[in-house]
């Protein structure tokens, strides 16, 4: 965009930095020190936090790798921070037990940065080509595309070799336990199968022949690998595994962007988790490494959370129904906001035990969960986490009926731990 003339962020680099025919992309990067950060005491708040893997940038549409490349001189520990960030980021994830993924951008960025080749149309600079048709930053801004190449997905050969090439150096020099794809599989079965291929079988090589590698991409997986979905739910229970990724605020450090309550995140992941999927949760930082003081508040208070409910969301499975309430979604990318309630409530189970997750407190003090009513099957007990005194319940035709304390465990949720014999849910044409 900051090559598109008229563009609010061509005119944004034109005032701040001068014209992209002499002021380019090039000219940003040794601008990024990332002078503050501290992955290891990051990742020691993401994993208090909650987090149970982590995701490391490898190469966004910038095509700017933040691995150490021997194919692509362009790099973070050439230039900018100087620094070879998927490393350093891994070992951090290492130390603190964590699964360690990159996420690759790469393949869309030939067509992306195209319009770095360009030149204004108007004004007198008219005519004058822009940094990224000088030759000699081709490995940059890549080599000029045939007309008509402009999809996500480039046709041209030579770029898909290219993209090979790297992403195959990033797994065999990383060996990382997920590699996420922005986009569906890249370039087809000659390419972007083969790499999925190699990223498996190199796995199963190191693992005693038992494929431990997780791949994610933005396409139906049937069980070939984990679909994601951008700022987006799946609609029901999903039977593959499944994965949302979004964030708190804009995917970059955005000053004009709010960031996310944490109401917001926690009702996000009791959604996806009800539903078989995992949150893959962008915290943004500053351009130096930092964290804004509102993230690491909202942090902890995550942190909080997941202390007392925890056990609702790790290692449990969906049940029959993923929930209850009056939210209605198609499902899908980029439809993520939801005006949940305590009436909303979502299912998950581990062990023999039920747990019934309201996203909210019930301000009446009391909580009805209609798919748990007479026909569900005999509830035995049913508890509150975080609270240690006996709660009074029932259970009606109408559903189980639980009065909850005055004083909130939690401003987000109210989750019961719920016993029974053989559960399941009862009729509900409510059921979402």
């Amino acid at each position: 965009n900051m090559y598109i003339q008229g563009n609010r962020q061509y005119e944004h680099h034109l005032k701040t930095y001068g014209h992209p025919s002499e002021h380019g992309y090039k000219e940003i990067i040794p601008q990024w020190k990332a002078e503050k950060w501290d992955p290891d005491r990051l990742m020691a708040l993401y994993k208090k936090a909650g987090a149970r893997y982590f995701v490391s940038m490898g190469s966004h549409h910038d095509n700017f790798y933040l691995w150490g490349s021997k194919l692509h001189e362009w790099n973070a520990v050439n230039m900018g921070p100087h620094r070879d960030v998927v490393r350093a980021w891994q070992e951090a994830a290492q130390k603190e037990g964590l699964p360690f993924g990159v996420s690759e951008h790469l393949g869309a960025s030939f067509t992306w940065f195209q319009t770095s080749h360009g030149a204004d149309s108007k004004g007198p600079l008219a005519g004058v080509p822009y940094d990224g048709a000088d030759p000699q930053f081709q490995e940059l801004y890549h080599f000029p595309a045939e007309p008509g190449d402009t999809a996500w997905y480039s046709t041209n050969p030579r770029w898909q070799r290219q993209w090979f090439e790297r992403i195959k150096e990033l797994v065999d020099n990383y060996h990382p336990d997920l590699l996420y794809t922005d986009g569906g599989v890249p370039f087809g079965n000659e390419v972007g199968a083969s790499l999925i291929a190699h990223l498996y079988n190199s796995d199963a090589a190191r693992h005693n022949g038992q494929v431990q590698v997780v791949y994610t991409c933005k396409q139906s997986s049937e069980g070939r690998w984990v679909e994601d979905l951008e700022r987006g739910v799946m609609p029901r229970i999903n039977p593959n595994p499944w994965q949302t990724d979004t964030s708190i605020g804009d995917w970059f450090y955005n000053k004009h962007w709010k960031f996310r309550p944490v109401s917001w995140t926690i009702h996000m992941l009791v959604d996806i988790v009800s539903k078989n999927g995992n949150l893959l949760l962008n915290i943004v930082q500053r351009p130096d490494g930092s964290l804004d003081p509102e993230v690491e508040d909202a942090l902890g208070e995550m942190a909080d959370w997941i202390a007392v409910h925890g056990e609702a969301i790790y290692a449990t499975r969906p049940w029959l129904v993923y929930g209850e309430g009056g939210i209605r979604y198609k499902g899908g990318h980029f439809k993520e906001d939801f005006n949940y309630s305590s009436k909303d409530i979502r299912f998950t189970t581990k062990d023999g035990q039920l747990y019934a997750i309201a996203l909210g407190w019930p301000e009446d003090g009391q909580l009805t969960i209609r798919s748990l009513a007479t026909p569900a099957g005999k509830v035995t007990a049913v508890s509150l986490l975080g609270y240690d005194g006996t709660l009074d319940w029932r259970q009606t035709d109408d559903g189980l009926i639980v009065s909850v304390p005055a004083q909130k465990v939690s401003p987000y949720t109210c989750a019961l731990r719920v016993t029974g014999n053989d559960l399941k849910p009862a009729s509900i044409p409510e059921v979402v």
